[in-house]
């Protein structure tokens, strides 16, 4: 399978002769769909529709699905297009069971393009595409081998090494924590590189793992989170979908309880600050760090409706391709401390550190 990596660039003007759907495919042989256009009219160009099935954490885990349904909702603002068939949709799952039936549920709606998100939905997606050849399918962090299938991969170790630089310059315990979700490859890259960056800084950081083993549960990660903030813990990075929602809520109710206490979450996917206020003028979201699913949706999109479908490849998204990298931190990261993060990252960028994508033993 041919692997290349791209930058997350959104495609912002479309030529007129671009409004035909990928050559070759069997969407050529069926006529013009239409969608009623954001002002209420209808479009004149042929709407190529998207749609995604989430994995088990929901769409509004504001982590990983929301932002890939921010990017669904995105491309479908840019095109006129509106929720439904022949726009943009997705479907929720609420266990593995369900991924098989809400992907050939889309193929049946005939969505020209159908993401599954997360490396759960692998199997699902890659039994769906062989009994579809002409359909096509995206698949976010993970790989099945399908002419019909782009895979998109990001380097979350690239990303994590900077959150563990940030916790480790920040801890003032030198005792920090990792909370993760399912133990999967994707996570793994999370935990490898933020073990990696916090002891780029402290070699004698205290680091405390725990896989929660879902990314829907909120109370196992409120549970995980009270005893580690209980050991001496005071900054923890989640990577646990819905499941880091706990951890927030244990580090808000304590800082509540006692605004001296020294209380850090570093967020995940998307821009988690808001998930860290605890008033006007407290929050304890350190940072948050960023994974581009929901410009990679936009940008897969695009390309496909141009009929430029990287199906058959796997697209990897890291430093370099500003795929990953850490959100504003808002004047929680001292000045000092921001300049060693950006070395770091300057660094990877450059290919002078090489992150791994699994825990040395």
């Amino acid at each position: 399978m041919k692997k290349r990596k791209f930058g997350l660039v959104l495609t912002s003007v479309l030529a007129a002769s671009a409004i035909l759907g990928a050559c070759g495919t069997k969407d050529d042989e069926k006529p013009a769909k239409e969608n009623d256009n954001a002002s209420g009219g209808e479009s004149t160009e042929e709407a190529f529709s998207v749609a995604m099935v989430t994995d088990v954490g929901g769409v509004d885990d504001k982590s990983f699905n929301q932002s890939a349904w921010e990017g669904v909702q995105a491309y479908g603002k840019e095109h006129d297009l509106s929720k439904g068939d022949g726009g943009f949709d997705y479907l929720q799952s609420a266990s593995d069971a369900d991924y098989e039936t809400n992907l050939n549920n889309l193929v049946r709606r005939d969505f020209n393009l159908v993401f599954g998100i997360g490396f759960m939905m692998a199997d699902a997606i890659d039994a769906v595409a062989s009994e579809n050849p002409d359909n096509h399918f995206a698949l976010i962090d993970a790989e099945v081998e399908a002419d019909n299938v782009v895979n998109v991969l990001f380097k979350e170790q690239e990303g994590a090494f900077l959150a563990g630089v940030a916790a480790a310059k920040t801890s003032k315990t030198g005792k920090i924590g990792f909370v993760g979700g399912v133990d999967i490859p994707v996570i793994n890259r999370f935990h490898a590189g933020f073990v990696e960056g916090a002891k780029a800084v402290n070699p004698d950081i205290d680091i405390q793992v725990k896989y929660t083993g879902a990314f829907d549960k909120a109370d196992l990660g409120k549970i995980t989170a009270n005893s580690m903030y209980s050991s001496g813990v005071d900054v923890i990075f989640h990577a646990a979908g819905a499941t880091g929602n706990g951890v927030f809520s244990e580090a808000k109710e304590r800082k509540a309880k006692d605004p001296n206490a020294d209380v850090w979450v570093i967020g995940v996917d998307a821009d988690q600050y808001e998930e860290g206020k605890v008033d006007d003028k407290t929050n304890v979201t350190l940072t948050s760090m960023l994974k581009g699913v929901n410009t990679a949706v936009v940008d897969i999109s695009n390309r496909a409706k141009n009929g430029d479908f990287p199906g058959g490849e796997t697209l990897v998204y890291g430093l370099a391709e500003d795929g990953v990298k850490l959100a504003d931190s808002r004047g929680a990261i001292p000045e000092d401390v921001q300049k060693v993060i950006d070395e770091y990252k300057e660094k990877i960028a450059k290919g002078e550190i090489k992150v791994p994508e699994k825990v040395e033993k």
